[in-house]
């Protein structure tokens, strides 16, 4: 049986106040949560794109529990579900995101594939091929790990063979650190670490009028349609202008 690489996108079902918060100014709640929907449909399509290139198998790191059916709204038929909470007992120092993190690639990895990547919702604009180039490093032998790094000093994806805790230990999540920390984790026990090229989180309102703008990676068209549906063009390119001129 050809080995595969499993890849799960970190996924919250979209709910107003909940989801995408740091969107809101200038989108209201409701907005940021449409927005979360078009960007896991875009995310998932896009890992479904992989999969006709390279032996990928797609997932929905979801939580919490009970929010299976809001989520399969949003989802590429192709995409299964796993629960990655973080609930399990962690290692000591794995905390916060990162205990969601490291559950999510124990359960792909338990699942019986070769490899297992996490993927962030907030970048629907990735290039197909670094999802690609990412399940063929880590299909090739031996023990690494593979990091997709973020504009932002952060990560939009990281792919393992085994499910080293070492990876998420004592990281400062949520900062410009995180990538680093990361790395450093990597040299402290030995593993290789391979680097695909940088990209963008939309993760504020600039951030979103970057994907307004640029052409290079995914097409994200349920991003885009959603944009438009909900009236954003105005609003984000004005929010872009004033971002560049600061």
């Amino acid at each position: 049986m050809t080995p595969t690489c499993a890849i799960g996108v970190m996924a919250k079902a979209p709910q107003a106040g909940r989801s995408k918060t740091r969107l809101c100014p200038p989108l209201t709640p409701e907005q940021a949560a449409a927005m979360s929907a078009a960007f896991l449909r875009d995310t998932t399509e896009n890992m479904a794109a992989a999969a006709r290139r390279a032996p990928v198998r797609s997932y929905a790191a979801y939580a919490p529990a009970g929010t299976e059916a809001l989520l399969r709204e949003c989802l590429a038929p192709e995409t299964a579900l796993l629960l990655a909470d973080g609930s399990p007992e962690m290692p000591e120092g794995v905390k916060g995101f990162g205990r969601c993190l490291l559950h999510a690639i124990q359960g792909m990895l338990d699942a019986g594939h070769a490899a297992a990547g996490v993927l962030s919702s907030d970048s629907p604009t990735i290039p197909t091929a670094y999802l690609v180039q990412a399940a063929t490093l880590l299909l090739a032998p031996g023990d690494r790990a593979v990091l997709g790094p973020a504009d932002d000093g952060g990560y939009y994806f990281l792919g393992l063979k085994a499910p080293h805790a070492a990876m998420f230990r004592d990281i400062a999540w949520s900062t410009e650190t995180v990538a680093d920390e990361t790395r450093a984790r990597a040299r402290e026990i030995g593993l290789d670490l391979v680097e695909l090229a940088p990209w963008y989180d939309v993760d504020d309102a600039a951030s979103l009028g970057v994907l307004l703008r640029e052409t290079a990676g995914y097409a994200a068209p349920a991003s885009r349609a959603a944009i438009a549906r909900l009236g954003l063009w105005e609003k984000l390119g004005e929010a872009a202008r004033l971002s560049a001129a600061e």
